[in-house]
């Protein structure tokens, strides 16, 4: 019904699915962007985009539709990451320290998920960036590079460093929770 509405261009129908998805959308832009008005404001561009597209999305399934607006999210984000001169910072692979003591998975889950969220937004703009597409979007490190304009080995050395941030950031959290 829903999709249907949209895709006759129905204003009720277009502001339902607003209102239903603008959340779990806001949180995928925000992930990326890491600001909330600038994830905002991505996610009204997208938003857009959607409205204009939507006509010719043809599956009647809700999963499909959530996917579509992640793709949609994430390329808007992307295209505005791209637009501020996002940097990437090659690192080679030799550099690259060893992760002396990762963090424990139990640890991780001790951690509240928005304060979890909120680590993952401060990593820098090109980490952030490559750790989103591969743990939210399940991209390899090849497509991750093909869509970035980075190599393989880029993607991959991006997201050792975004683990590595994660596990310092996660580590001393639970130092002062633990106080």
């Amino acid at each position: 019904m829903l999709i249907d509405g949209c895709r006759k261009g129905e204003t009720q129908s277009l502001g339902e699915l607003y209102k239903r998805y603008a959340g779990q959308m806001f949180g995928v832009c925000y992930r990326y962007v890491g600001t909330e008005d600038t994830a905002r404001d991505v996610m009204h561009d997208a938003f857009i985009h959607v409205f204009s597209a939507i006509k010719n999305f043809h599956s009647s399934e809700e999963e499909a539709l959530q996917a579509w607006l992640r793709r949609i999210m994430t390329t808007e984000s992307l295209g505005y990451l791209r637009r501020q001169k996002m940097g990437f910072q090659e690192i080679p692979i030799d550099n690259l320290p060893e992760d002396e003591s990762p963090v424990d998975e139990a640890d991780a889950e001790r951690i509240p998920k928005d304060v979890l969220m909120e680590m993952v937004t401060r990593l820098p703009d090109g980490y952030r960036t490559v750790f989103n597409m591969y743990v939210f979007e399940s991209y390899s490190h090849k497509e991750i590079g093909e869509k970035l304009g980075i190599n393989e080995k880029s993607s991959s050395s991006q997201f050792f460093r975004a683990k590595s941030l994660l596990a310092k950031q996660i580590k001393e959290y639970l130092n002062r929770e633990d106080r």
